[in-house]
Protein backbone atom coordinates (compact mmCIF):
# COMPACT_ATOMS: atom_id res chain seq x y z
CA UNK A 1 0.00 0.00 0.00
CA UNK A 2 1.39 3.79 -0.69
CA UNK A 3 2.51 5.81 1.57
CA UNK A 4 0.98 9.56 0.72
CA UNK A 5 1.19 11.31 4.32
CA UNK A 6 3.63 13.75 4.67
CA UNK A 7 7.21 12.75 4.99
CA UNK A 8 8.63 13.86 8.27
CA UNK A 9 12.38 14.60 8.40
CA UNK A 10 13.04 14.28 12.09
CA UNK A 11 11.01 11.08 12.06
CA UNK A 12 12.79 9.41 9.17
CA UNK A 13 16.48 10.48 10.26
CA UNK A 14 15.65 8.65 13.36
CA UNK A 15 14.19 5.40 11.75
CA UNK A 16 17.65 5.38 9.49
CA UNK A 17 20.00 6.37 12.50
CA UNK A 18 18.44 3.16 14.24
CA UNK A 19 19.90 1.04 11.52
CA UNK A 20 23.22 0.24 12.00
CA UNK A 21 25.05 0.62 8.86
CA UNK A 22 28.99 1.46 9.07
CA UNK A 23 30.82 0.87 5.75
CA UNK A 24 30.43 -2.79 4.07
CA UNK A 25 27.20 -2.94 6.25
CA UNK A 26 24.67 -1.11 4.07
CA UNK A 27 22.30 -4.13 3.33
CA UNK A 28 20.18 -3.34 5.93
CA UNK A 29 19.46 0.19 5.35
CA UNK A 30 19.63 0.02 1.58
CA UNK A 31 16.52 -2.45 2.07
CA UNK A 32 14.47 0.13 4.66
CA UNK A 33 15.45 2.89 2.05
CA UNK A 34 13.96 1.11 -0.87
CA UNK A 35 11.47 -0.27 0.99
CA UNK A 36 9.85 2.91 1.75
CA UNK A 37 10.70 4.86 -1.25
CA UNK A 38 8.73 2.41 -2.82
CA UNK A 39 5.36 2.48 -0.57
CA UNK A 40 6.08 6.38 -1.09
CA UNK A 41 5.52 6.03 -5.39
CA UNK A 42 9.36 6.27 -6.16
CA UNK A 43 10.27 3.90 -8.91
CA UNK A 44 13.39 2.31 -7.08
CA UNK A 45 16.30 0.39 -8.39
CA UNK A 46 18.18 -1.28 -6.10
CA UNK A 47 21.97 -2.33 -7.35
CA UNK A 48 24.17 -4.54 -5.67
CA UNK A 49 27.84 -2.90 -4.73
CA UNK A 50 30.69 -5.59 -4.21
CA UNK A 51 32.45 -6.58 -0.82
CA UNK A 52 35.94 -5.33 -1.14
CA UNK A 53 38.53 -8.63 -1.01
CA UNK A 54 39.39 -7.26 2.97
CA UNK A 55 36.05 -8.24 3.87
CA UNK A 56 34.87 -11.44 2.25
CA UNK A 57 31.51 -12.62 3.46
CA UNK A 58 30.34 -9.51 4.54
CA UNK A 59 26.89 -9.33 3.26
CA UNK A 60 24.69 -7.88 0.78
CA UNK A 61 25.16 -3.76 0.13
CA UNK A 62 23.43 -1.58 -1.63
CA UNK A 63 22.47 2.16 -4.24
CA UNK A 64 19.02 3.00 -4.24
CA UNK A 65 18.02 4.96 -6.83
CA UNK A 66 14.57 6.45 -7.04
CA UNK A 67 12.94 8.13 -9.18
CA UNK A 68 9.87 8.33 -11.79
CA UNK A 69 9.24 5.68 -14.08
CA UNK A 70 10.42 6.05 -17.84
CA UNK A 71 11.15 10.01 -16.90
CA UNK A 72 14.65 11.61 -17.13
CA UNK A 73 15.51 13.44 -13.86
CA UNK A 74 16.83 16.91 -14.85
CA UNK A 75 17.99 16.84 -11.36
CA UNK A 76 19.39 14.39 -8.65
CA UNK A 77 20.00 14.62 -5.29
CA UNK A 78 22.43 12.03 -3.89
CA UNK A 79 24.37 11.21 -0.83
CA UNK A 80 25.57 8.30 1.44
CA UNK A 81 24.24 5.24 3.51
CA UNK A 82 26.99 4.27 5.41
CA UNK A 83 28.83 6.10 8.23
CA UNK A 84 32.07 5.49 10.10
CA UNK A 85 32.04 2.89 13.08
CA UNK A 86 31.71 2.61 15.86
CA UNK A 87 27.64 2.79 15.99
CA UNK A 88 26.50 4.74 18.27
CA UNK A 89 22.47 4.87 19.07
CA UNK A 90 20.37 7.88 18.07
CA UNK A 91 18.69 10.02 20.70
CA UNK A 92 16.99 13.70 21.04
CA UNK A 93 15.80 16.38 22.67
CA UNK A 94 13.64 19.33 21.93
CA UNK A 95 16.60 20.92 19.64
CA UNK A 96 18.93 18.16 18.24
CA UNK A 97 18.64 15.08 17.09
CA UNK A 98 22.04 13.38 18.67
CA UNK A 99 24.10 9.77 16.96
CA UNK A 100 26.30 8.32 14.48
CA UNK A 101 24.81 9.05 11.11
CA UNK A 102 22.56 11.55 12.27
CA UNK A 103 24.88 15.06 10.21
CA UNK A 104 26.97 12.47 7.91
CA UNK A 105 24.68 11.67 6.12
CA UNK A 106 21.25 10.05 7.09
CA UNK A 107 19.30 13.72 8.14
CA UNK A 108 21.16 14.80 4.86
CA UNK A 109 18.80 11.57 3.08
CA UNK A 110 16.04 12.64 5.10
CA UNK A 111 15.92 16.27 4.23
CA UNK A 112 16.79 15.61 0.07
CA UNK A 113 13.70 12.96 0.07
CA UNK A 114 11.58 15.33 1.72
CA UNK A 115 12.79 17.93 -0.94
CA UNK A 116 12.50 16.02 -3.19
CA UNK A 117 8.64 14.59 -3.06
CA UNK A 118 7.84 18.33 -2.82
CA UNK A 119 10.01 19.20 -6.43
CA UNK A 120 8.10 16.15 -7.33
CA UNK A 121 4.97 17.17 -6.22
CA UNK A 122 5.57 20.53 -8.60
CA UNK A 123 6.19 19.56 -11.43
CA UNK A 124 9.88 19.32 -11.42
CA UNK A 125 11.86 16.09 -13.02
CA UNK A 126 14.02 14.85 -10.16
CA UNK A 127 15.55 11.68 -8.86
CA UNK A 128 17.26 10.30 -5.78
CA UNK A 129 20.80 8.28 -5.48
CA UNK A 130 21.96 6.60 -2.01
CA UNK A 131 25.31 5.17 -2.39
CA UNK A 132 27.50 2.57 -0.10
CA UNK A 133 31.07 2.96 0.85
CA UNK A 134 31.58 6.80 0.76
CA UNK A 135 33.74 6.73 3.89
CA UNK A 136 36.39 4.39 2.65
CA UNK A 137 36.76 4.59 -1.02
CA UNK A 138 33.77 5.39 -2.75
CA UNK A 139 32.74 2.03 -4.06
CA UNK A 140 29.16 2.98 -5.08
CA UNK A 141 29.74 6.00 -6.54
CA UNK A 142 32.02 4.37 -8.71
CA UNK A 143 29.97 1.41 -9.16
CA UNK A 144 26.37 4.49 -9.69
CA UNK A 145 28.93 6.49 -12.46
CA UNK A 146 28.78 3.27 -15.12
CA UNK A 147 24.90 3.61 -15.04
CA UNK A 148 24.47 7.31 -14.88
CA UNK A 149 20.15 8.80 -15.29
CA UNK A 150 21.04 11.26 -17.81
CA UNK A 151 20.41 14.33 -15.19
CA UNK A 152 21.99 17.95 -15.46
CA UNK A 153 22.35 18.56 -12.15
CA UNK A 154 23.94 16.25 -9.02
CA UNK A 155 23.32 17.94 -5.54
CA UNK A 156 25.77 15.95 -3.17
CA UNK A 157 25.11 16.05 0.18
CA UNK A 158 27.55 16.13 3.45
CA UNK A 159 27.41 18.75 6.27
CA UNK A 160 28.47 22.14 5.29
CA UNK A 161 26.34 23.73 7.94
CA UNK A 162 23.67 24.71 5.22
CA UNK A 163 26.06 26.55 3.30
CA UNK A 164 27.34 25.81 -0.66
CA UNK A 165 30.86 25.00 -0.91
CA UNK A 166 32.73 26.00 -3.78
CA UNK A 167 35.43 23.60 -3.56
CA UNK A 168 36.22 20.08 -1.93
CA UNK A 169 39.47 19.14 -1.16
CA UNK A 170 41.15 15.99 -3.24
CA UNK A 171 41.75 12.67 -1.02
CA UNK A 172 45.46 10.81 -1.43
CA UNK A 173 45.76 7.76 0.61
CA UNK A 174 48.88 5.77 0.66
CA UNK A 175 50.24 3.44 2.66
CA UNK A 176 54.25 2.46 3.31
CA UNK A 177 55.34 -0.95 4.27
CA UNK A 178 59.14 -1.37 5.33
CA UNK A 179 60.27 -4.52 5.71
CA UNK A 180 63.78 -5.42 7.92
CA UNK A 181 65.82 -8.48 9.28
CA UNK A 182 64.54 -9.74 12.78
CA UNK A 183 66.96 -9.89 15.28
CA UNK A 184 67.69 -9.66 19.15
CA UNK A 185 67.39 -6.05 20.47
CA UNK A 186 70.86 -6.29 22.34
CA UNK A 187 72.40 -7.07 18.53
CA UNK A 188 70.87 -4.47 16.67
CA UNK A 189 73.82 -4.78 14.12
CA UNK A 190 72.84 -8.16 13.51
CA UNK A 191 69.02 -6.92 12.06
CA UNK A 192 67.45 -4.32 10.23
CA UNK A 193 64.52 -2.33 11.94
CA UNK A 194 62.23 -2.02 9.62
CA UNK A 195 60.50 0.58 12.30
CA UNK A 196 63.27 2.75 12.50
CA UNK A 197 63.13 3.05 8.02
CA UNK A 198 59.51 3.78 8.80
CA UNK A 199 59.60 6.58 11.26
CA UNK A 200 62.33 8.01 9.24
CA UNK A 201 60.45 8.76 6.37
CA UNK A 202 57.05 9.48 8.53
CA UNK A 203 59.12 12.37 10.00
CA UNK A 204 59.78 13.37 6.61
CA UNK A 205 56.37 13.60 5.16
CA UNK A 206 55.16 15.60 8.40
CA UNK A 207 57.73 18.33 6.64
CA UNK A 208 57.51 18.16 3.09
CA UNK A 209 56.17 21.41 1.52
CA UNK A 210 52.19 21.35 0.53
CA UNK A 211 50.30 23.81 -1.75
CA UNK A 212 48.59 26.31 -0.54
CA UNK A 213 46.05 27.98 -2.31
CA UNK A 214 44.24 31.21 -2.23
CA UNK A 215 40.82 31.02 -1.14
CA UNK A 216 41.05 27.63 -0.58
CA UNK A 217 43.86 27.00 2.03
CA UNK A 218 46.55 24.53 2.32
CA UNK A 219 47.34 21.01 1.07
CA UNK A 220 46.68 19.02 4.92
CA UNK A 221 48.53 15.67 6.00
CA UNK A 222 47.96 12.78 8.42
CA UNK A 223 49.62 9.79 9.21
CA UNK A 224 46.66 8.00 10.65
CA UNK A 225 47.77 4.31 11.24
CA UNK A 226 50.95 2.64 11.95
CA UNK A 227 51.50 -0.81 13.56
CA UNK A 228 54.89 -2.96 12.73
CA UNK A 229 57.19 -5.27 14.74
CA UNK A 230 56.70 -8.06 17.55
CA UNK A 231 58.24 -7.35 20.70
CA UNK A 232 59.90 -4.21 22.40
CA UNK A 233 63.05 -6.58 22.75
CA UNK A 234 62.82 -7.61 19.26
CA UNK A 235 64.25 -6.04 15.95
CA UNK A 236 61.17 -5.10 13.65
CA UNK A 237 61.07 -7.41 10.35
CA UNK A 238 57.45 -5.14 9.25
CA UNK A 239 56.26 -1.69 9.54
CA UNK A 240 53.37 -0.37 7.72
CA UNK A 241 51.19 3.34 7.94
CA UNK A 242 48.64 4.91 6.56
CA UNK A 243 48.37 8.40 5.22
CA UNK A 244 46.31 10.31 3.98
CA UNK A 245 46.84 14.00 2.52
CA UNK A 246 44.11 16.45 1.67
CA UNK A 247 44.97 17.89 -1.95
CA UNK A 248 44.09 21.33 -3.42
CA UNK A 249 46.02 21.28 -7.02
CA UNK A 250 46.19 17.79 -8.54
CA UNK A 251 47.83 15.04 -7.14
CA UNK A 252 50.84 13.91 -9.21
CA UNK A 253 53.17 16.39 -7.16
CA UNK A 254 52.18 14.94 -4.12
CA UNK A 255 52.69 11.66 -4.87
CA UNK A 256 56.36 11.81 -6.12
CA UNK A 257 57.00 13.95 -3.22
CA UNK A 258 55.87 10.39 -1.61
CA UNK A 259 57.26 8.20 -3.40
CA UNK A 260 60.88 10.41 -3.37
CA UNK A 261 60.95 10.09 0.54
CA UNK A 262 60.28 6.41 0.78
CA UNK A 263 63.30 5.80 -1.26
CA UNK A 264 64.40 2.41 0.02
CA UNK A 265 63.24 2.85 2.76
CA UNK A 266 59.60 1.70 2.39
CA UNK A 267 57.17 1.07 -0.36
CA UNK A 268 54.56 3.29 -1.47
CA UNK A 269 51.24 2.06 -2.56
CA UNK A 270 48.79 4.40 -3.14
CA UNK A 271 44.91 3.19 -2.43
CA UNK A 272 42.38 6.39 -3.17
CA UNK A 273 43.10 9.33 -5.44
CA UNK A 274 40.22 11.60 -5.10
CA UNK A 275 40.67 14.93 -6.59
CA UNK A 276 40.63 18.76 -5.61
CA UNK A 277 37.07 20.21 -7.26
CA UNK A 278 35.71 23.50 -7.59
CA UNK A 279 32.26 23.90 -7.42
CA UNK A 280 29.59 26.78 -8.60
CA UNK A 281 28.04 28.78 -6.53
CA UNK A 282 24.08 29.84 -6.44
CA UNK A 283 22.68 33.43 -6.11
CA UNK A 284 21.38 34.16 -2.28
CA UNK A 285 23.19 31.32 -0.68
CA UNK A 286 26.25 31.65 1.62
CA UNK A 287 29.61 29.68 0.73
CA UNK A 288 32.04 28.14 2.11
CA UNK A 289 35.04 25.50 1.20
CA UNK A 290 35.48 21.77 2.33
CA UNK A 291 38.16 20.79 3.22
CA UNK A 292 37.14 17.29 3.38
CA UNK A 293 36.10 14.80 0.24
CA UNK A 294 33.11 13.59 -1.17
CA UNK A 295 31.68 11.03 -3.78
CA UNK A 296 31.51 14.29 -6.24
CA UNK A 297 34.55 13.26 -8.10
CA UNK A 298 33.39 9.37 -8.33
CA UNK A 299 30.11 11.44 -9.80
CA UNK A 300 31.07 12.58 -12.92
CA UNK A 301 28.71 11.38 -14.97
CA UNK A 302 25.64 12.60 -13.16
CA UNK A 303 25.61 16.42 -14.29
CA UNK A 304 27.11 19.39 -13.37
CA UNK A 305 28.01 18.92 -9.01
CA UNK A 306 27.18 21.13 -6.24
CA UNK A 307 27.57 20.31 -2.45
CA UNK A 308 24.58 21.38 0.41
CA UNK A 309 24.09 20.04 3.26
CA UNK A 310 23.05 20.85 7.30
CA UNK A 311 25.46 20.05 10.19
CA UNK A 312 29.08 20.52 11.00
CA UNK A 313 31.73 18.16 10.00
CA UNK A 314 33.12 18.96 13.74
CA UNK A 315 30.91 16.73 14.66
CA UNK A 316 30.94 14.24 12.11
CA UNK A 317 33.32 10.99 12.83
CA UNK A 318 33.17 11.98 16.74
CA UNK A 319 31.80 10.23 19.98
CA UNK A 320 29.43 13.55 19.73
CA UNK A 321 27.60 13.79 16.27
CA UNK A 322 24.43 15.75 16.26
CA UNK A 323 22.02 17.59 14.08
CA UNK A 324 20.00 20.19 15.36
CA UNK A 325 16.36 19.40 14.02
CA UNK A 326 15.94 23.53 13.10
CA UNK A 327 18.94 22.85 10.65
CA UNK A 328 17.60 19.86 9.28
CA UNK A 329 14.07 21.14 8.60
CA UNK A 330 15.43 24.32 7.02
CA UNK A 331 18.10 22.11 4.81
CA UNK A 332 14.58 20.90 2.79
CA UNK A 333 13.63 24.66 1.99
CA UNK A 334 17.41 24.87 0.79
CA UNK A 335 17.30 22.48 -0.79
CA UNK A 336 14.33 23.15 -2.48
CA UNK A 337 15.21 26.38 -3.58
CA UNK A 338 18.27 25.34 -4.97
CA UNK A 339 16.99 23.32 -7.24
CA UNK A 340 13.98 25.52 -8.48
CA UNK A 341 16.79 28.53 -9.56
CA UNK A 342 19.13 25.66 -11.15
CA UNK A 343 15.97 24.43 -13.23
CA UNK A 344 14.19 28.11 -13.70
Amino acid sequence: MNDLSPLDPIRFTRQLCEIESTTYHEGAVGDFLAETLARRGWAVEKTPVEQPAENPGGGPRWNVYAGTAGETPDLVFSTHMDTVPPYIPFSEDDDFVYGRGVCDAKGILAAQVAAAEALRAAGFRIGLLFVSGEERDSAGALAANKTPKGSRFLVNGEPTDNQLALATKGALRAAFKSTGKMAHSAYPELGDSAVHKLVEVLSEVLTMPLADVEGIGPSTVNIGQISGGHAPNVIADKAEAQVLVRTVTDSAQVRAQLVKIAGDRAQVEFTLDMPFVRLRAVEGLPTMVAKFSTDIPALTNWGEPLLLGPGSIHVAHTPFEKLSKKELLEAVELYVKVARQLLS
